[in-house]
């Protein structure tokens, strides 16, 4: 899996599992272009990897903006020329609360990002792979793409609109040799995942961290670098016959 002079987006570059997407690409030798709404946080993960401006691409974007979408992707072509991998990874949690407790403003916060984000990079990166004839784009969904969660009715909803985005854009994209496919990672160690435990169990977090460890058959979070390594081989050319496919990274917590 040899990323030599590939052009890779990642948004959500500034996040657990972007941040180690990115370091994996890089140390096999990819230019990257992180995309997060915190410039600071991605210039701080430019700095910690070493990324030089001839290797690697910051943007700030809000992806729930078809603005914003749009101008990352014009600025990787304007600087790079193409994009071989994408990485559809931005995403947030949510509120843990009720069905019947959730207010427009909270669907159209997480809709934005997880739904919205994801249909606009789609939009703007597939016509350039298209005209390519090549490509690979993987969308970060989450096992809650593929269940139902008690309290987690706009995280478990929006990613399973993910999912059908995914199934989609690689039927549409398949005549032009580009691929699409998701990875729907379980009770990964991230700081999205602090967020949820203390969400669930307000003032119990670490409870709440303790059953969702011992409820994962491997009886341990999956760390960031181990989701990494699955997207990876997706980007690569070793999957070269695998689209519209759904990968879980869950230590075989659930079986769907």
């Amino acid at each position: 899996m040899k990323f030599e002079n590939k052009i890779i987006i990642v948004t959500g570059a500034a996040g657990g599992i972007g941040k180690e997407v990115v370091r994996k690409l890089v140390n096999e030798k990819a230019n990257v272009v992180l995309v997060d709404l915190n410039e600071d946080a991605i210039k701080a993960v430019q700095t910690e990897l070493s990324l030089t401006d001839e290797n690697s691409l910051i943007v700030k974007a809000d992806v729930s903006k078809e603005d914003n979408v749009k101008n990352y992707v014009d600025q990787t072509i304007s600087k790079f020329g193409r994009i071989d991998g994408f990485v559809n990874n931005a995403g947030v949690e949510g509120p843990a609360k009720p069905l019947e407790e959730i207010t427009e403003k909270e669907f159209d916060f997480v809709y934005g990002i997880n739904v919205k984000g994801v249909l606009f990079g789609l939009k703007y990166v597939l016509p350039v792979m298209k005209e390519q004839k090549s490509g690979s784009i993987v969308n970060t969904s989450s096992v809650a793409g593929l269940i139902g969660s008690p309290s987690m009715a706009l995280y478990n909803s929006s990613k399973h609109a993910v999912m059908g985005l995914n199934k989609v854009a690689a039927l549409e994209a398949a005549a032009y040799n580009v691929r699409v496919n998701t990875v729907n990672p379980g009770v990964i160690n991230t700081q999205m995942m602090r967020k949820i435990e203390a969400n669930v169990a307000p003032g119990a977090a670490e409870a709440a961290q303790a059953a969702y460890n011992d409820a994962v058959p491997m009886k341990r979070y999956g760390e960031p670098e181990e989701v990494a390594n699955v997207i990876a081989f997706l980007l690569s050319d070793e999957a070269s016959y695998v689209s519209s496919s759904s990968f879980t990274i869950d230590g075989a917590l659930y079986n769907v």
